[in-house]
């Protein structure tokens, strides 16, 4: 049965879907089967991201509808045969429950390792959709005041779930900033929210999907923490070596 594994940010900007998808393309890479379902109904970049937006004959909404079957919603990669998507690519007219899309995803879950839930960004209906199908949550945030704030907000949102484990993901990260004492850590970060800090990914090394093999080093990193028992203590040695403020 596939980890389910939302991933989600206190607010947009913060390159979510982007670690989402890289992270499903390098754990896609080593082998693992991989399905990204794209939660934002109506504001979906999963697919655009991924350049698989024409490819899709029905979406998760259609499978809650009973319009398809679950399996007919997945798309494979053209490039990478154990990554799938499923699109969300129209506002539904009826409300849709979690009841109803945990049903779609348990259909699916046996022939995948990994489901990452891509939410919507805040606090509103959709996250709590994501959440509510959800086992285990990723944090996107970025070493900005504002952008902690509003993921310590998510944070204390996500204690309300019944999720195994939850990790921030530090996003954006100036490292000459860091060294300088300029901006907060990963690790201050980490204390500030009282979460486990399972990546850190430079700004310089950020790409828009499986780059050069140098700059998706962060990401490599983060599909190896994700496949390892000792994730969080492995996410913790991503950033020992910036050092500290002060």
């Amino acid at each position: 049965m596939a980890r389910k594994i939302v991933v989600t940010s206190g607010k947009g900007g913060v390159g979510k879907t982007t670690v989402c998808c890289n992270a499903a393309i390098q754990l896609a890479k080593r082998g693992s089967r991989v399905l990204v379902a794209d939660f934002d109904f109506g504001l979906n970049n999963v697919d655009v991201m991924f350049g698989m937006e024409n490819l899709a004959t029905y979406d998760l909404i259609d499978a809650v509808e009973g319009s398809c079957r679950a399996r007919q919603t997945l798309i494979r990669h053209p490039r990478f045969p154990t990554l799938y998507i499923v699109s969300s690519n129209r506002v539904p007219e009826k409300y849709i429950s979690p009841q109803a899309l945990r049903l779609v995803l348990d259909a699916l879950s046996p022939q995948f390792d990994f489901i990452f839930l891509d939410s919507p960004a805040g606090v509103g209906e959709g996250f709590v959709r994501a959440a509510s199908c959800a086992e285990e949550a990723l944090l996107v945030t970025t070493p900005s005041i504002s952008s902690m704030r509003d993921a310590d907000r998510v944070s204390g949102m996500l204690q309300g779930f019944r999720l195994g484990k939850v990790s921030l993901i530090v996003n954006f990260v100036k490292k000459e900033l860091v060294r300088r004492g300029a901006v907060f850590s990963p690790e201050e970060i980490a204390v500030a929210l009282r979460l486990p800090v399972l990546a850190a990914i430079p700004e310089e090394e950020q790409l828009s999907l499986a780059g050069t093999a140098d700059r998706s080093r962060p990401f490599r990193r983060l599909a190896d923490a994700l496949l390892a028992k000792d994730g969080e203590e492995r996410g913790q040695s991503l950033f020992a070596a910036w050092g500290r403020r002060g």
